[in-house]
């Protein structure tokens, strides 16, 4: 698509909204959901042997933060379908836990001790990017059904794993997060760009597709510093100097988890806040608590693109408001988007073996259940997701929003009147667009959008 367009028309032409009407953009896929999860009596015969489950997250060190509400959102799914009778009314869910904090090598090793050992009967978890691909072929060669809640890397199906069997992932893909701090942003009149990332794969694909979009959005902004802190920093008193004094208009940061919590801190002793505009992939993907009242407010601060506990709100979509309640019941905290992606996967997962057991009678293979996982549109919390039969990858309407504290909660939400929302297919590569470098999306962007009128 050459030549230039009005970025407000291009701005309408994607379906950024803000406050538009929830999930308007999946409206034609048949869905399921836990409103329906009341199943019908099982045909033939089941075991009664447990249905084990290992979930691999990080447990310790500061992305545990952001990872181990994952282990607790699966572990709440476990418990109410247990409560149930288990799968099919008779198989118990046992969950196995793995700390992802044990590194690439570690974390494969531990893969092949759990379905080699433990005869584990799924796989699900995964935070870090860096991880996914060295697992996804292990899972195909083990032969083990999975669904990855996050590592969401485009580099998974486009290289690593192009033509997946037995492994899924539900968390919408990397390239999403750049695409939609990017697409979101207010500030048309921003020139300078400063960046401050993770120096691995995540830090550089949202590095990437952030400045791919706002090369088309923003043609006469330019980048004007790029710090590249190792995962894991504690001290970004260097990163943080070296960008105000590129003088920026904006900061653009995918910097996560514990990370995040000491590079905001470490930029208000700065005053960081007060010289420049701050746009984020993941400032409020953490669990909610561990962000504090003293983060500024007006920060674009991204959730991976995926689910905020607050959104949407109140009655307007029972199965949050039910989720939100119950796993503030079982953990005496709210859920943040790793939370919401693993309890929808456990619940996908069982949507399939009821169906598959409604077809072919007794206890599913997993061929049985993968073919019902592929083309699945389900209906959980954080909205509508559909698994791609092609690349097995899920996809559900992207979002972001801005910081604000309010009374009913002791720490800073986003705001409920700023949320902007953008459906996925306005931001990834088609089905068929061929695999390119860095990513498909990334080339999908470069050669199909238009350039805004400067």
């Amino acid at each position: 698509m050459a030549g230039e367009i009005d970025r407000r028309d291009f701005l309408r032409s994607l379906g950024v909204g803000t406050g538009v009407a929830f999930g308007a953009g999946m409206a034609s896929v048949p869905l399921i959901g836990m409103a329906q999860a009341q199943a019908p009596a099982p045909k033939g015969n089941i075991p009664s042997t447990p249905y084990k489950i290992g979930h691999m997250t990080f447990f310790t060190g500061p992305a545990a933060v952001l990872g181990e509400p994952m282990y607790k959102g699966q572990v709440l799914a476990a418990e109410e379908i247990n409560a149930q009778g288990g799968l099919l009314g008779k198989r118990k869910i046992e969950v196995l836990k793995a700390d992802e904090a044990a590194g690439v090598d570690g974390n494969v090793k531990e893969l092949r001790r759990l379905k080699l050992q433990e005869k584990i009967d799924f796989f699900c978890g995964i935070t870090s990017s860096g991880n996914t691909p060295a697992l996804g072929p292990v899972a195909e060669e083990l032969k083990v059904l999975t669904i990855f809640v996050d590592g969401c890397t485009d580099f998974l199906f486009d290289k690593a794993v192009p033509n997946p069997h037995y492994i899924f992932r539900i968390t919408n893909i990397q390239s999403a997060d750049g695409a939609t701090a990017a697409a979101a942003k207010t500030w048309p009149d921003v020139k300078r760009i400063a960046h401050i990332h993770p120096d691995y794969s995540y830090g550089r694909n949202a590095y990437d597709h952030y400045s791919i979009v706002t090369k088309k959005l923003l043609p006469k902004a330019e980048n004007v510093s790029e710090a590249w802190p190792k995962l894991g920093t504690t001290d970004f008193s260097s990163h943080i100097t070296k960008t105000i004094a590129a003088k920026p208009d904006l900061l653009f940061s995918s910097v996560w988890g514990g990370d995040y919590v000491a590079m905001y801190k470490q930029a208000l002793q700065y005053g960081l806040f007060e010289k420049m505009k701050v746009a984020t992939t993941l400032a409020l993907g953490v669990a909610p608590h561990a962000i504090g009242k003293d983060h500024p407010e007006g920060v674009l601060t991204g959730v991976h693109s995926n689910y905020y506990f607050t959104y949407p709100s109140g009655n307007s979509w029972p199965d949050n408001k039910n989720f939100v309640a119950n796993y503030y019941k079982r953990w005496k905290e709210y859920p943040n988007f790793q939370a919401e992606g693993a309890y929808t996967a456990t619940y996908m997962l069982k949507s399939a073996i009821e169906k598959a057991n409604k077809l072919q009678g007794g206890w599913p293979d997993d061929e049985a259940i993968i073919a019902l996982l592929e083309g699945m549109g389900y209906s959980g919390p954080g909205g509508y997701v559909y698994i791609r039969p092609d690349n097995h990858q899920g996809y559900k309407e992207a979002m972001t929003g801005f910081s604000k504290n309010t009374p009913d909660y002791p720490f800073p939400i986003l705001d409920p009147d700023r949320i902007i929302t953008i459906p996925i297919r306005s931001i990834t590569a088609p089905p068929g667009w061929p695999k390119g470098d860095p990513t498909s999306t990334y080339t999908w962007i470069e050669q199909t959008w238009p350039t805004v009128k400067a």
